[in-house]
């Protein structure tokens, strides 16, 4: 049999809308593992926000922070901050609009207001304590992944324009991601494959967001949840079922993996 390399995104994928993981999916994960292949999270969040699920599936391998931070057996193989000059722009570019910043490391998250409504629902929306207020963090920590609260409209196509050295990607109709121009989960994986030594066809991924579509594309097999919106299930190779619909194990079938 050959081994093949599997990589879950976390909401919407393993969690439901209510950040519950289906038995159905916790029984996918352990038959992969007993059959001897790659199991690993491909996710937007920081390490620190997911330790309890990789401590419960036993995975040491893992893509976060939409691919700037890379984890293989619980060593750190790859790592790639927003440079500080972009950084620093874009801190007074979204005060000077009244947009709230969160900067994110692997141990942490911190914002540049003491509180908002945007951080509040979006944050919120994920089951996670608030972020800490710490306006000088991006000094001080290298940065791998950056927040801005703002609403959905051309605010969005503003930021785009302001600075293209960045990857925008929105989440949450009052917030979206900044990355590193390069940054994504399928460069994320694309290290992992390397120290793996295996083949796009012998790779696998679910998701179910935007920041998933490169993903999807770039693997050999990408399942697009059920849950998926429209452009994400068409960057896919398949479309399983909803996630709580039992969407991961049924989508492992589909491929011939379980």
């Amino acid at each position: 049999m050959t081994i093949k390399t599997i990589f879950f995104d976390i909401d919407g994928t393993i969690y439901d809308e209510n950040m519950q993981v289906a038995a159905s999916t916790r029984e996918a994960i352990t038959e992969l593992k007993r059959l001897g292949h790659n199991v690993a999270i491909a996710t937007g969040r920081a390490p620190y926000m997911f330790e309890n699920l990789r401590k419960e599936f036993e995975i040491d391998s893992y893509v976060s922070l939409n691919g700037q931070c890379v984890v293989y057996k619980g060593k750190t193989i790859y790592r790639n901050p927003i440079a500080m000059d972009s950084l620093k722009s874009l801190t007074l570019f979204a005060e000077k609009h009244d947009h709230p910043i969160a900067y994110m490391d692997p141990n942490g998250m911190k914002v540049n207001v003491a509180s908002h409504v945007d951080i509040e629902t979006s944050i919120g929306s994920l089951k996670l304590a608030l972020p800490q207020h710490d306006p000088e963090y991006f000094l001080n920590h290298d940065i791998y992944q950056a927040m801005i609260f703002c609403p959905v409209d051309r605010v969005e196509a503003m930021y785009v324009n302001e600075y293209p050295e960045l990857n925008f990607i929105r989440w949450h109709p009052v917030c979206m991601d900044v990355l590193p121009g390069n940054g994504s989960k399928a460069n994320g994986i694309a290290q992992m494959m390397n120290i793996l030594g295996v083949k796009k066809s012998d790779v696998y991924a679910f998701g179910d967001g935007l920041n998933d579509i490169e993903m999807l594309g770039f693997v050999g097999h990408g399942i697009a949840m059920g849950n998926a919106r429209d452009e994400v299930k068409a960057a896919a190779t398949y479309v399983t079922r909803n996630v709580d619909d039992n969407g991961i194990i049924e989508g492992l079938r589909m491929v011939g993996l379980l």
